[in-house]
């Protein structure tokens, strides 16, 4: 196991040493839509508008209007180097992951000078400005104004006093507010949020950016595989091979994570609701993993800021809404849940699972199942219902054989031309709750839906049928090294 990635910084200096996977550049840039126009082509991927490519990390170190900034882009916008930056192979990734949650290492508090607090700066200073002091980009041109898209979220619950870190859509509104969006239901700290509301308390929160990967990936997993009061920082720990490291707040009673570039510190306030552009009214959030850019919310909460630390020279993190990021921090933890779910049901099934990149991480799943008798005929429906069940924002599942590379999107299409037919292997679940951002999940395209965010969940069973699979067998060639006549 790898235990030596354990900050931004070593991150870094890791993909730097690996062929095509960080370069960087000084010329300047404009945060304001200009920082992630320019990466769009060099690395983005996901679910962006075409062009774009999956490409390397990016660090730009001339960032207009913050002089002596850099902002890192793109870090996990690769599988390949989600693998190397976890030490594991891109395909067991979902494995390791889940073997993590159920072998988790808790958080520790460190002990001397928290290296995120070398500088401070506290919202009474006179000069405190949230613009100025966060370089924090724009996607767009319509956006409502600058987002923290990888901010780690820390909060404690009022009752349990158990502590949790999920990612949430930060907007910068003012010297020292920021809107925090809570999709109702869907993440813990908006139900920590609701019931220090309910005691009329603030929550002390802190936001945590620019930290290591197993922390931006273990931050992302959801019920039912980690429940209200898990820590997901403890699979950041159990990826790493070591604690993450925690420090107490300077100016509100939370710990955040030690050795972050950034750390925002402040109170979530009962009672108040935001409209999210407030300051620029373009009617838009900013673009989501889906491919769209989400509608500005009024219901967002509103985050009182008490203070901002740093690391010495700070290195900004940042990722574009729809791109491969989003498909590796959502998709992989996904991929783990449908697979402690499935395995424990029926053991030896599964192969594994892809959460590709057409669904952003969330919507779609392909499910790789090997059928060892005659009485697994129908059990792969039977996974596919336990995948929709483990996670309640997938929309479409795929089934293969195993002889399909459930990574490889045209294998899977091939599988779906020859092994499959619309009136006998389509199984659809309609009236269902998904996900919001999904716009065809609305009752204006289809009688079935009854309120926005609900869709009709598909199965595309692509899978051979057991007793027919003599007339299946693909091409058989011989297996060779090419190595012997192709160098690499």
């Amino acid at each position: 196991m790898n235990n030596k990635v354990t900050d931004l910084r070593i991150a870094l200096a890791l993909l730097g040493s690996l062929p095509g996977q960080l370069i960087e550049t000084d010329v300047e840039v404009d945060p304001m839509a200009e920082l992630a126009g320019v990466y769009r082509h060099v690395g983005a991927g996901g679910t962006v508008m075409r062009p774009t490519k999956e490409g390397p990390a990016m660090i730009f170190n001339n960032v207009k209007g913050h002089p002596g900034a850099k902002v890192a882009i793109g870090l996990l916008a690769s599988r390949k180097r989600v693998a190397a930056l976890l030490d594991c192979d891109a395909r067991e990734l979902g494995k390791k992951m889940y073997q993590s949650v159920a072998n988790p290492v808790p958080p520790v508090l460190a002990e001397g000078p928290a290296p995120c607090q070398e500088v401070v700066h506290r919202a009474t200073d006179p000069d405190f400005d949230l613009f100025k002091l966060v370089p924090a980009p724009t996607n767009t041109p319509d956006d409502a104004g600058p987002y923290i898209t990888l901010g780690m979220c820390y909060a404690t619950h009022p009752d349990t006093g158990r502590s949790d870190v999920t990612i949430h859509r930060l907007c910068i509104q003012g010297r020292d507010e920021l809107s925090i969006f809570f999709t109702p239901g869907a993440r813990h700290i908006g139900a920590m949020a609701e019931r220090a509301e309910q005691l009329g308390q603030r929550l002390p929160i802190s936001i945590s950016i620019g930290v290591d990967p197993a922390i931006e990936i273990g931050s992302c997993f959801e019920a039912p595989t980690t429940p209200l009061g898990y820590d997901e920082l403890a699979v950041a720990g159990a990826l790493r091979g070591e604690p993450v490291q925690l420090c107490k707040c300077l100016t509100v009673n939370e710990k955040a994570i030690a050795n972050a570039e950034y750390v925002i510190e402040g109170e979530v306030v009962p009672g108040v609701r935001v409209q999210e552009d407030q300051n620029s009214h373009s009617g838009f959030a900013m673009p989501e993993f889906p491919g769209y850019t989400g509608p500005a919310s009024k219901d967002c909460w509103l985050i009182k800021v008490t203070a901002v630390t740093t690391r010495k020279d700070p290195i900004m993190q940042t990722c574009i809404g729809p791109s491969e990021e989003h498909v590796s921090m959502a998709g992989i933890p996904t991929e783990a849940s449908i697979w402690g779910m499935v395995d424990k049901a029926m053991p030896g099934r599964l192969q594994n699972v892809y959460c590709a990149s057409a669904g952003g991480g969330k919507y779609m799943a392909v499910l790789q199942f090997k059928k060892l008798s005659p009485s697994d005929e129908g059990r792969q429906r039977q996974a596919a219902l336990l995948a929709f069940s483990a996670f309640s924002e997938l929309k479409h599942i795929f089934l293969v054989d195993e002889d399909v590379d459930c990574f490889d999107m045209n294998d899977v299409l091939w599988a779906m031309n020859t092994r499959f037919q619309g009136d006998a292997d389509i199984i659809t679940i309609p009236g269902v709750r998904c996900h919001p951002l999904d716009p065809s999940n609305d009752p204006a395209c289809s009688p079935s839906i009854r309120d926005h965010g609900i869709a009709c969940k598909t199965i595309f069973d692509c899978t051979v049928p057991y007793d027919q699979k003599a007339r299946f067998v693909r091409a058989r060639f011989m297996d060779v090294d090419p190595a012997h006549w192709v160098k690499e």
